[in-house]
């Protein structure tokens, strides 16, 4: 992330801060903008490489402990783009052995412990301002930090082959579904009823029938006879 403060002028310097303290961040601005400076915020050192090309700045601000590549190694990367820019080391008091030689290696002009006040700065400001000392560390950059690993992906990781599935047993077969047995539907009262008054219809009708059947034969033998 890069971005420029709200001063701004073609003939203010320019201080590039690199660091990703918000709090520090609005500390060291607060400190150049009463010296002057108009400041580019950066957040990653990988990205303040790339931005100290392009503006080429009086002054680079620099955190060690910043992330993608620390301060150190990308002052070195700074250094060996060239220019006249002057670096100032910042770092918790914790990495102070740290800081020493990170100033010594990439020929900074000094450095401050964190938190920056305005009189930390005051006190060796005519330092910063000085000669800028040549950079040692250029002549060990490559082992101190190879090219191709400048900017590291993520390294493919060969994961170990999976073992093979024991083969899945047959599958008991389904048992049968019984079928279902079949309900005797009783008829309803009503229907009973007429089922029994058309049977002894019926029945009446046929006696009837065989009746006058009966009569028709016992004339017809009479008259024979």
């Amino acid at each position: 992330m890069s971005y420029v403060s709200e001063v701004s002028s073609d003939e203010a310097p320019t201080v590039l801060i690199v660091d990703n303290n918000q709090m520090s961040i609005m500390r060291l601005r607060e400190v150049f903008r009463k010296r002057g400076f108009a400041t580019e915020i950066c957040e990653d050192g990988d990205v303040a490489v790339d931005e100290y090309i392009k503006l080429d700045p009086e002054l680079v601000v620099m955190s060690l402990d910043i992330p993608s590549l620390d301060g150190h190694l990308a002052a070195l990367e700074m250094r060996e783009h060239g220019g006249d820019s002057r670096i100032l080391f910042i770092a918790p008091n914790r990495l102070s052995d740290l800081a020493v030689h990170a100033t010594y290696s990439a020929g900074a002009v000094g450095w401050l412990t964190k938190p920056i006040s305005q009189a930390q700065l005051d006190e060796i400001w005519d330092q910063v301002l000085g000669p800028i000392p040549d950079a040692p560390g250029l002549d060990d950059i490559d082992e101190l930090y190879p090219e191709d690993r400048i900017k590291p992906m993520p390294d493919d990781i060969q994961l170990p082959p999976l073992q093979e599935l024991p083969p899945l047993e047959a599958l008991p077969p389904i048992a049968e579904i019984p079928a279902p047995e079949s309900e005797t539907i009783e008829p309803s009262r009503p229907k009973r009823r007429r089922l029994k008054l058309l049977i002894a219809m019926v029945f009446i009708a046929a006696g009837v029938a065989v009746y006058f059947q009966w009569d028709s034969v016992k004339e017809l033998l009479e008259s024979l006879l």
